[in-house]
């Protein structure tokens, strides 16, 4: 969430920034900077209210005390004025404030200044690209076709369990989930990370901290009789740890890693972009979380970007950097790195990692700060990125290294796999 200050303060930036989002913000920043005004208004009046009953209610004391009661009488009916004044004005600063609220959820994150206009993932900025593109053999088929050939992943069975979109890994495909699990764990351990294993639900509070309620209610999967929601990534319950905190300074950063599985609704989408293992209701993922001083957010940014590169060389999979534009980013970012692995049977780029930095926005909903050295409570900067999500690094891997004799295993894999090959 923006900080109402800064919007009061730079309200023709807001909208301008927020135009490359293709977002108009002009008639919702109007309406905050009035109701505002409404609020501190009412505020204002509320507080001279009880400023004087509380000094009338000092005089009547002393009325009393020294016998004049009729004096006393007439300044408790005051009192019986102001009071219905207060509670008036204490209603309008409600519901004001209230409304406040309502709209500045309304807006999404202001884009970094580097960020470029654009409406759809066309518009995207490719920053680095690596890896030679496979070339198949003749006989080469997409994942879904080698998940049935080799027994590794069965749709049909988690359909008839389930429904579409909630697949069963079995055998090798089993194991090599678990491997990479494992590796991507491994990895960001070395790495410096903090191990943690989150519940897979959340309360409304840890939706609407990271940014997915209200903007991605519809998304979400819904426990209605417990009030709570299924974990869309983990980014949500482990940067929702420090909700309502204040960290240290010089505890900063904060590196968290957690593996779950994840879960989305989906809605609306079709086609081949949803085929086999390319998008999923369930699916597995590990995810890297920092908290970090705003000053040293974007250098954290680059760093974990050239984390997950790492991770793609580990695996030996050609890869983009892309940068997304404005319509393409997310509503709670300020910047973000797809990372994308070719998959050589579709012949398409497939995103398996998005790297962001969210600035104050996510902090500012969850009152998460830290005190610097003068003293002053600040809001922190929070990233988090996948590290990887399974499902396509899983299709890119069957397809790419497919061979007459079978899959084979990238080398990093094998000590987690205890195979070489599927076949």
């Amino acid at each position: 969430m923006l900080e109402l200050n800064v919007i009061k303060e730079n309200p023709e930036i807001i909208i301008e920034r927020l135009s490359v989002r293709n977002f108009d913000a002009a008639t919702i920043v109007d309406q905050i900077i009035q109701i505002d005004k409404t609020r501190r208004d009412a505020k204002s009046r509320l507080d001279q209210v009880n400023a004087e009953m509380n000094q009338i209610s000092k005089e009547i004391g002393i009325l009393f005390q020294n016998g004049k009661k009729e004096e006393a009488a007439a300044l408790k009916e005051r009192t019986g004025t102001l009071k219905t004044m207060g509670k008036e004005l204490g209603d309008k600063f409600s519901e004001a404030e209230n409304e406040l609220q309502q709209l500045l959820v309304q807006l999404p994150n202001l884009p970094h200044a580097s960020i470029k206009p654009g409406k759809t993932a066309e518009d995207n900025e490719i920053v680095y690209q690596e890896g030679e593109i496979p070339v198949l053999h003749s006989d080469a088929v997409p994942h879904w076709d080698l998940c049935k050939k080799y027994d590794i992943v069965d749709f049909e069975l988690g359909n008839k369990i389930t429904g579409s979109g909630f697949p069963v890994y079995r055998g090798k495909g089993a194991r090599l989930q678990r491997a990479l699990i494992n590796f991507f764990l491994d990895r960001a351990i070395a790495a410096g990370y903090l191990e943690y294993q989150p519940p897979l639900l959340v309360n409304e509070a840890s939706g609407f901290g990271t940014g997915q309620l209200p903007d991605k209610d519809g998304q979400m999967y819904f426990v209605n009789e417990d009030k709570l929601y299924l974990i869309p990534t983990a980014e949500v319950p482990v940067t929702n740890f420090y909700r309502d905190m204040i960290v240290k300074e010089g505890d900063l950063p904060v590196k968290n890693v957690a593996y779950s599985s994840c879960f989305r609704r989906e809605a609306g989408s079709y086609g081949k972009d949803v085929r086999g293992l390319n998008r999923l209701h369930q699916f597995d993922k590990v995810e890297i979380v920092q908290i970090q001083h705003p000053e040293r957010s974007y250098e954290t940014l680059e760093e974990m970007r050239n984390y997950v590169t790492i991770l793609l060389q580990a695996l030996e999979l050609p890869f983009r950097v892309v940068k997304l534009c404005g319509g393409d980013i997310s509503f709670t970012s300020a910047l973000t790195y797809d990372m994308e692995v070719y998959s050589a049977a579709q012949q398409r780029w497939l995103e398996v990692s998005s790297i962001s930095n969210f600035e104050s926005f996510q902090s500012n909903r969850m009152k998460l700060r830290f005190k610097d050295e003068q003293g002053r409570s600040r809001l922190v900067h929070t990233l988090n990125g996948s590290a990887l999500a399974l499902p396509r690094i899983v299709a890119a891997l069957l397809e790419n290294n497919q061979t007459s004799e079978g899959i084979v295993i990238p080398k990093a894999l094998r000590p987690y796999t205890g195979f070489d090959i599927i076949d």
